[in-house]
C-alpha cells in the first residue's frame, strides 16, 4: 500500500512538473508598438510629450485587447495601428506629412508570419486608415500591393472608410512643408529639418497566443517628398516582414532601408545565424544602414519572446505590453525601457 502511494506520489510530481514545463514553453503573448524615430527633445513641447505617451498606452492597451480576447496577432497589430493612424501626432494617417505639391500620400503593409500572406497599399490620399485597407488587400485580394487610385477603388468596394483629404491637414504638418520649401528655395541645407523630413512611421508587432507572429506598419511617408515617391514602410521585406520566428517594423530613411532590404535582414540574422532580436537589430539599425549613410531605428520580436528597439537618433517612440497588460512606453534614448524577461 505505501509502496502504491509512493509510486502515485512521484507520478503526480513528474506530471506536474512536465505540466509546468509545457506551460512555460506556451507562447506568452506580446505586442510591440514604435511611433517613429527621429524624435528630438528641442522640438517637442511638454504637451506634445504628453500626448505621445498617452498614445502610445491607449495603442497598446487597445492592441493588448485584442489578443486578451484569443483574437490573431494580425488583429492586435492593426488594431493598435489604427490607433496610432487616428492620432496627430505622429505622420501616419491623420498627423501625415505633405508633400512637395501640398498633398498627403500614404502607405501602409501587414504581414503575417506563419503564412507569409501579406497587404500593402502605397500613394493613397483619400483612406482613413490605410492598414485596414492593406488588410483588405491581404484577405480579400490575390494581390499584395496596390497604389494610388486604384488601390482607393478597392477601398470602396471594400467598404473601408474614405475621406475628404482635408482630414489629413494638421497645421503643424503644414508649417513643416512651408519651412522645408523655404529652405529649398534658399538653398539651405538645416540639420533638424533635415533630420525631422526622413522620419515618421507607425508601427506593430505580436506574438499571440498560438505562437504566430505578426508586423505592421504605416507612415505618411517624408515631408516635401517628390514624384510620387514611396518609402520602404509598404515594402514588404525593406519596412515590414514577419515569418515564423521573427517580426520587424522600421523607422528612418526609407531609401536606406530599402537598400539594405532591412526588415528581411534583420529577421535572417534570427534565422540562419541564431541571432537575439537586439543584436540582429543592432548589426542593421546601427551598423549596415548608417555605413551607407542613413539612420532610424526599427522594432524587432522573435518567437521566443525576445524584443529588440534599436535606433541610433536622440529618440524613438517605442513601448511594448505582455500578458500582464501592463504598457511600457519611453521615447528619448537615455530612458531605460525594462524588457520581458529582464
Amino acid at each position: 500500500m505505501n509502496l502504491r502511494l509512493g509510486m502515485l506520489c512521484v507520478l503526480l510530481t513528474i506530471s506536474g512538473a512536465a505540466a509546468a514545463a509545457a506551460a512555460a514553453k506556451e507562447p506568452q503573448p506580446l505586442l510591440v508598438i514604435h511611433g517613429g524615430a527621429g524624435v528630438q527633445r528641442a522640438g517637442l513641447s511638454a504637451e506634445e510629450e504628453r500626448a505621445a505617451r498617452e498614445a502610445l498606452r491607449s495603442a497598446l492597451l487597445q492592441g493588448h485587447a485584442e489578443l486578451k480576447a484569443g483574437r490573431p496577432a494580425l488583429a492586435a497589430v492593426t488594431r493598435a495601428i489604427t490607433v496610432l493612424e487616428d492620432d496627430p501626432t505622429f505622420n501616419a494617417g491623420r498627423g501625415a506629412v505633405f508633400t512637395h505639391d501640398g498633398r498627403n500620400e500614404l502607405d501602409a503593409a501587414l504581414m503575417e508570419g506563419a503564412t507569409r500572406r501579406a497587404g500593402a497599399v502605397a500613394g493613397v490620399q483619400r483612406v482613413r486608415n490605410p492598414i485596414l485597407l492593406a488588410q483588405a488587400v491581404m484577405a480579400h485580394s490575390a494581390h499584395v500591393m496596390m497604389v494610388g487610385q486604384g488601390a482607393e477603388a478597392f477601398a470602396a468596394e471594400q467598404g473601408v472608410a474614405l475621406v475628404d483629404p482635408s482630414y489629413f491637414r494638421t497645421e503643424k504638418r503644414w508649417q513643416q512643408l512651408q519651412r522645408a520649401l523655404q529652405e529649398e528655395r534658399a538653398g539651405q541645407a538645416h540639420a533638424e529639418l533635415e533630420t525631422a523630413r526622413h522620419f515618421g512611421t507607425v508601427g506593430a508587432l505580436a506574438l499571440d497566443a498560438a505562437g504566430t507572429l505578426a508586423a505592421g506598419t504605416s507612415t505618411g511617408g517624408m515631408t516635401n517628398k517628390r514624384y510620387g515617391r514611396v518609402g520602404d514602410s509598404p515594402i514588404i521585406g525593406a519596412g515590414t516582414w514577419a515569418d515564423e520566428g521573427c517580426a520587424v517594423s522600421g523607422t528612418g530613411w526609407g531609401e536606406y532601408y530599402l537598400r539594405t532590404a532591412a526588415a528581411h535582414e534583420i529577421c535572417a540574422r534570427v534565422r540562419l545565424a541564431g541571432a537575439s532580436a537586439a543584436q540582429a537589430g543592432r548589426e542593421v539599425i546601427n551598423e549596415m544602414i548608417p555605413a551607407l549613410g542613413g539612420d532610424g531605428g526599427a522594432i524587432v520580436l522573435t518567437a521566443k519572446g525576445e524584443i529588440g528597439l534599436p535606433f541610433n537618433t536622440e529618440g524613438m517612440y517605442r513601448g511594448w505590453i505582455g500578458a500582464d497588460g501592463v504598457p511600457h512606453v519611453a521615447i528619448f534614448a537615455d530612458e531605460v525601457l525594462q524588457l520581458p524577461g529582464q
